[in-house]
């Protein structure tokens, strides 16, 4: 039987944690330029801190808290986590996904610059991942939930496909910004209010805390999850085995 337990520290991080209790359509954006791609990132680094509050550098520590030898990230973007990152061994094994082939592309790129060989899956975070991608010690969907269509139980079934090519003491990670059970501010609410209507980047609306704890607690054991600022940030363990 699971539990929750919330608490906040004393720099306005909120901490949702849920253990086993005997053990602790629209059509598809244009594909951009690889630069363009490369300004977003500029610009998305910039919003982190002054409209989301929770800056590039907090997550850039959530990946090298979380990194394993043997690591899949979905929706790299611009491949500047992965470029930074402070990896466990001195050869990773690297996987990517993203719907994006020129994302891809600059990811590669950037990990061949620090001599790191990546594989790159072109596909959606909702589909069943390749029956040959292999097991990995880590997974990582950063910055990436707001943009996928649907609700939290919808995006769901994502988590479930992660699940299955998870180790057993590997671990799910990454954030995501919330629409609601976080800390807007009237700049923040604004933003999130216009991405997901006249400008549609998002699609997050009615996506909140609650929701997305029950999402990942329906495909792993053990989930933990901080918001700072608009952003949750969560690590996901001990994953569920279909049939299990």
């Amino acid at each position: 039987m699971a539990g929750e337990r919330h608490h906040a520290n004393n720099e306005g991080e909120h901490t949702c944690l849920q253990v086993r209790s005997h053990r602790r359509r629209r059509p598809a954006p244009p594909i951009q330029s690889g630069a363009a791609v490369d300004v977003q990132h500029r610009r998305a680094a910039g919003s982190n801190t002054l409209v989301w509050r929770c800056p590039s550098e907090r997550l850039l520590a959530h990946y090298n808290s979380h990194l394993g030898g043997r690591h899949l990230d979905i929706g790299p973007g611009t491949g500047w986590y992965l470029q930074r990152a402070t990896y466990p061994t001195p050869n990773p094994m690297i996987e990517l996904l993203d719907l994006n082939p020129n994302t891809l592309q600059m990811t590669t790129a950037r990990l061949a610059d620090r001599g790191i060989t990546a594989a790159a899956h072109t596909g959606s975070i909702l589909a069943p991942l390749p029956a040959d991608i292999g097991v990995f010690d880590s997974v990582a969907a950063n910055f990436v939930l707001h943009c996928v269509p649907g609700t939290w139980a919808e995006k769901g079934r994502a988590f479930g496909h992660i699940a299955q090519v998870m180790a057993d003491d590997g671990v799910f990670f990454g954030s995501t910004i919330l629409d609601t059970g976080a800390h807007h501010t009237r700049l923040s609410r604004a933003l999130n209010s216009l991405y997901n209507g006249p400008i549609t980047l998002f699609h997050n609306r009615g996506n909140d805390l609650d929701g997305l704890c029950t999402a990942l607690a329906a495909a792993f054991e053990e989930v933990e999850i901080t918001v700072v600022g608009a952003v949750a940030v969560f690590a996901a363990r001990l994953p569920r085995r279909l049939g299990s």
